[in-house]
Order: structure tokens, then sequence, then C-alpha cells
């Protein structure tokens, strides 16, 4: 579950970590009372879940209650990245001497937890590992230990954080850590994490991803859930219990198999193709599964065409073959569907398929001719 910036700073806030004050507005009469409470100047922020808000204009700074009116008026409605911005966080703006880069994730084949650190904060970490990978100390914690404060320092030294921020962060990383496990976070990062101008360090962004496996611990994350916009093909999907995630492409996907689904969106990729979804039908892939993919497929609007792949090992071919069948009598589907199956029982399969092959009902031998296939469709 990700979490609003608000809300990643209300989290922050229950473990010690310092925030600018602030609060949230849905109306610019709302927007004018909290920056009468924090004092001028503010900053507007639009709280989408999406980066890039800044160049969107997103994110802008008021003087006074003029220039708040003007700016939230503008930012709420705005539509960043296919995101519409319906609430703002308002908050003191910060003089900033530094920024800096701080976060914890999952670091999965270790079995450990990832910290990273950087004196070059305020720009995409990505941008940072590209350009300059030893701008940042990676930090391995075992979760038996943890993190101590003799650690953290060590980790700041490492970093080469400005000296007048470096006890500060380090009790600040701490908090952090504490945030990130306690919290039950699968990431916890502050983008910048700032030194003013005075000598304090505090978070000035915040990017928090809950993990929902923890959400039995958490009764309290209800009302980030109240919240949350959930993308309409991913609500159709877990109504029909089918594990989907939407994607921004134009190439349906429907794999049996996580890794499967996983190497079909690489495929669809390399021939120069884009996924609309990841879908993973598991075993079961019979008419009743079949038919309630291709429907929530096919919501999409964005979809051109549908790429069917289906490797058969416990899952017999020819059942597959006749769920495809089954399936289409029951919906409509007007995007063309290419099929790729292989394993067991495909000749058999592909024998029930033969007789009603079309323009829009199509067969490949490989993935990638398959893919190809549908990427060539999708464009046409």
């Amino acid at each position: 579950m990700d979490l609003f910036e608000y809300q990643g700073k209300q989290y922050f806030a229950r473990y010690g970590i310092p925030v600018s004050p602030g609060g949230v507005a849905d109306t610019v009469e709302q927007a004018v009372a909290v920056a009468d409470e924090v004092g001028y100047p503010v900053v507007v922020k639009a709280q989408v879940k999406v980066g890039g808000r800044g160049k969107a204009g997103g994110v802008k700074l008021a003087a006074d209650e003029d220039e708040l009116r003007l700016h939230a008026g503008n930012i709420l409605g705005l539509d960043i990245k296919g995101h519409v911005v319906h609430r703002l966080w308002i908050e003191r703006s910060s003089d900033i001497a530094r920024e800096y880069y701080a976060s914890f994730t999952l670091d999965r084949p270790n079995k450990k937890h990832l910290g990273m650190l950087s004196a070059q904060g305020g720009v995409e970490i990505e941008v940072v590992a590209e350009e300059n990978p030893d701008a940042i100390a990676m930090l391995s914690i075992d979760p038996l230990r943890g993190l101590d404060l003799a650690a953290a320092r060590a980790w700041v030294d490492e970093a080469t954080l400005d000296e007048a921020a470096r006890e500060q962060a380090a009790a600040l990383l701490v908090r952090l850590y504490e945030c990130y496990t306690k919290g039950d976070c699968d990431l916890a990062e502050v983008n910048p994490l700032i030194l003013t101008p005075d000598g304090r360090v505090h978070a000035l962004d915040a990017k928090v991803t809950l993990d929902e496996n923890a959400s039995f611990r958490h009764p309290e994350w209800e009302e980030f859930r109240a919240t949350e916009t959930e993308d309409p093909r991913e609500k159709m999907a877990k109504e029909k219990g089918l594990n989907y995630i939407g994607l921004d492409g134009d190439v349906g996907i429907i794999a049996n198999g996580a890794g499967l689904a996983m190497s079909t969106l690489d495929v669809v990729n390399q021939v120069g193709g884009s996924a609309a979804n990841f879908l993973d039908i598991g075993g079961g892939a019979n008419a009743d599964v079949m038919a309630a993919a291709l429907e929530v497929i096919h919501s999409d609007p964005k979809v051109k065409s549908i790429f069917v792949n289906i490797f058969g090992g416990i899952t017999r071919v020819d059942e597959v073959a006749k769920g495809v069948l089954e399936a289409l009598s029951r919906v409509t589907i007007t995007a063309p569907i290419v099929l790729r199956l292989d394993g067991t029982n495909a000749t058999q399969g592909r024998a029930i398929l033969a007789a009603h092959l079309s323009d829009t009902l199509i067969t490949e031998p490989t993935m990638l001719d398959a893919a190809r296939r549908a990427v060539a469709l999708a464009k046409a």
C-alpha cells in the first residue's frame, strides 16, 4: 500500500522523525485555514501517488494568501500523469542549506534490509546511481541486529554528509529504521532530507510503502485504505480472484505462472511493444478463469491486442484451448488474440483451436513469434 506524502509524514512523526508543520486541504478555503495556522510562506503540494509533481506544476511556493488561493485553485483538479489532484498538503516553507537522500527497503536476495544514503538529494536516486554510483553509501543490515546509533554515525560519515548535519542525521536514520521495521514498511524514503541554514535536519518529503501482509498488526491502516483510489481494472480483477497489475501499454497479457508472466512482459518490451498489464492465471486456465481474464483485459480501452502465453506443466494445454473457446463464447472480445501454447498436450490443444483460427484468433509456435505478432497487431 503506497501512502500519499502527507500520510507518510504523519507516519514518520509517530516515530519521532521531524517533518515540516502543515496540514491537509481539500478546498481553497481549507488551504487558507492551514496556512494561517502554520504561517507564511507556505508550499502548496499536490497529493498524488506519482513522481514529477513539481515539473507538472503540482508544487508551488506561496508568500501570502493571494498567492495561496491562486496556486491552490490551479492545482486542485490538475491532472498529473493520469492522476487528478483532489487533496493538497500545505506546509510551512523551509530554508534549505543542503539536500540529502535516505531510504530503507528490502534486500530480498540476501535476506537483509538495505539502507541507502547520499549527500546528493533532491533528485531521483536512479539518476544519482547512474551518473555517480559512488555517491550512494549502501548499508546492509541484519534484521536480527538492527541499526544502532554507532552504525548510523559510521554510515553518515561514509556518505560524507556535512559535519553540521551528521549527528542529527544519524539519530534520524535510527528512527527511520524503526519506522521501517516496526511500522512494517516495504519502503521508507526521504528525498530530500534537508539541513537548514540554522543547523536543523528534517524530512522535507516522505515516500512510504506499507507491507499489506502485516495489515493484521495495524488496524490503524484502515484510515489509509479509505483514501485509496483503486485502479478500476485492478478492482475488477480482485473481485474475480485474478492476480492482476495494471500497466500503461497496449498489449494485454495473460500467462500461467508469475515467472512466465514476467518473461512475457520482457519479451513484449524486447520486440518494441508495451504491456498493458501483468496477469497470472496460475494453473486454473479453465473457461471461467479465461473468461474472467479476457473480460478484465478487454475492459481497458488502451488494449489493442491480447497475448495469451501458456506453458502446460500440470495444466494441460488441451484444457486451456477448450477454456479459451468457451470463454470467447461468453465474452465479446474485439481485440485480436494471439496464443502461444506449449507443454503438456500442446499438439492436442492446437488441434482443438485449428478450426476456429481467424484474423482475430491467431496461434504462433514460439513466445518470441507470438510477441512480435501481438505487438504488430497493437500498432496496426
